[in-house]
């Protein structure tokens, strides 16, 4: 750079940024600063005074052109020179070239080194040969990287898709919310406005027979007024007037106290305690009428593909194509399941599923322990019905047909877990179909599984009150 450039490094830089000249303008003075750095160095300068110097500027600056070619070849060589300076390293000790690579050292060393006490029967390479072998390796290691973030960048949008999934979720979930109390506030205000109106007619029905009653006896109270006015009159006339009317007046006295003492009678009253004993009791026995239960609810969490869960989490169907979904850990990838979404670990538990005789289906009970990615080799229990048969499964034991007269449209699955027994029964027969005996050891999930558009549905159960 000295040969090419006599001038010191110093003369290219602006005295006010340190840097290249940028675009360098000339002063009167003869000092030069890029145009930028000058102009906002003066901005609260109105003399315009060299930076340098100190002496006032005459006129606008001129731009320099000689220092800016001059500047811009410096640039040039000094790009040249960092594209070709890569130095030839070397030895530190030998202040050889270092040509080869000692194998056992792991480090480059020079023809000097090799023939040294310190790499005495080491193994060696030409530097470019060894270089050529470790840029391989560290290629592979490459691409273990590459593949790896591309994984990461697959499981992000896989990611990304289920947040959205959630929101999604959350959004319906909340809806249904909603509409399903949207229904039982207008139950409740429906239920409200009977009451109150049942309260109303019974008032008016009462304060009607009450205002009967009253208007009899305020007329029967005008003519006893009449009656006692009529027979004081009769008092204060003389003896001659009195003796004569005496006879007629003691007659119409006598017949008032012949009239019926008043009564209030029964039932006059409002009856308070058929409009609010066990109000709350009563409205709730009347909402039962209104409300389903499900001994099972269906988890759309764990539905396979192809499937779709109704909005009540009762039923399934099997929409033959591919639904996308997030594959979380609890979905079944390979089959077109449904899980309940309570699994249970004791106790006895029943629960219908309605069936038909056109679709390929299976309900039962599987193991939460199975692997819900692959093939299911065990772990579950079943009965299934294809082509015209119902067979019972429980692999990795072969298959039993089960002798059915009429096709079977309800299925109830009874789970005795503590016993160790699974029993399928006809449910509109009960007729027993088949039974597991096994002991159970963790924790057993219902599950329905179709093959067909025809959805499959668990049964409701009608609500009942015990005392």
């Amino acid at each position: 750079m000295a040969a090419a450039f006599p001038c010191a490094e110093d003369d290219f830089l602006c005295s006010i940024c340190s840097n290249v000249f940028n675009n360098p303008v000339l002063l009167s003075c003869s000092h030069s600063f890029c145009k930028d750095c000058l102009e906002l160095w003066w901005v609260d300068k109105p003399l315009h005074p060299c930076p340098l110097c100190r002496a006032p500027s005459t006129g606008e600056p001129h731009r320099n052109l000689a220092l800016k070619n001059l500047c811009d070849s410096f640039l040039k060589q000094l790009s040249l020179e960092d594209k070709t300076s890569e130095t030839e390293t070397v030895c530190s000790l030998h202040s050889e070239k270092l040509r080869l690579f000692c194998l056992d050292h792991q480090q480059p060393v020079c023809v000097v080194c090799r023939d040294s006490r310190a790499h005495t029967n080491h193994r060696f390479r030409p530097i470019d040969e060894a270089a050529d072998d470790y840029k391989e390796e560290l290629r592979k290691h490459l691409k273990l990287l590459q593949d790896r973030i591309e994984h990461f960048n697959k499981v992000k949008v896989e990611w990304d898709q289920t947040a959205a999934h959630i929101k999604t979720q959350a959004l319906d979930t909340e809806r249904q919310i909603r509409e399903k109390f949207q229904r039982l506030r207008k139950f409740l205000e429906e239920e409200e406005k009977a009451r109150v109106a049942s309260v109303k007619r019974e008032e008016k029905q009462k304060s009607a027979e009450m205002k009967t009653k009253i208007q009899a006896l305020s007329r029967e109270i005008a003519s006893l007024s009449e009656t006692i006015k009529a027979t004081e009159t009769e008092l204060k006339s003389g003896s001659v007037t009195f003796m004569l009317n005496y006879k007629a007046a003691v007659e119409r006295a006598k017949q008032r106290p012949l009239v019926e003492d008043p009564q209030l009678g029964p039932g006059a009253l409002m009856v308070v305690a058929k409009h609010l004993g066990n109000l709350s009791f009563n409205v709730w026995k009347k909402m039962k009428e209104m409300v389903t239960y499900f001994p099972v609810v269906l988890d759309p969490n764990t539905a396979g593909p192809y499937l779709s869960v109704s909005e009540d989490l009762k039923s399934l169907t099997n929409e033959g194509e591919e639904i996308v979904k997030p594959q979380n850990p609890e979905r079944f990838q390979m089959y077109p399941m449904v899980l309940g979404s309570e699994g249970f670990k004791s106790g006895t538990h029943s629960w219908d599923v309605k069936v038909r005789s056109d679709a390929h289906w299976s309900v039962g009970v599987i193991a939460e322990s199975v692997w819900r990615k692959g093939t299911l080799q065990t772990g579950y229990w079943e009965v299934w019905y294809d082509n015209g048969k119902y067979k019972v499964s429980c692999p990795p034991k072969i298959d039993n047909i089960l002798s059915v007269n009429q096709p079977l449209k309800r299925v109830r699955v009874k789970l005795d877990w503590s016993g160790g027994k699974l029993s399928f029964y006809d449910s509109d027969t009960n007729t027993l179909l088949h039974t597991f005996r096994q002991t159970f050891t963790e924790r057993l999930f219902p599950f329905v599984n179709s093959f067909n558009s025809n959805p499959l549905s668990i049964v409701t159960k009608k609500v009942t009150i015990q005392f």
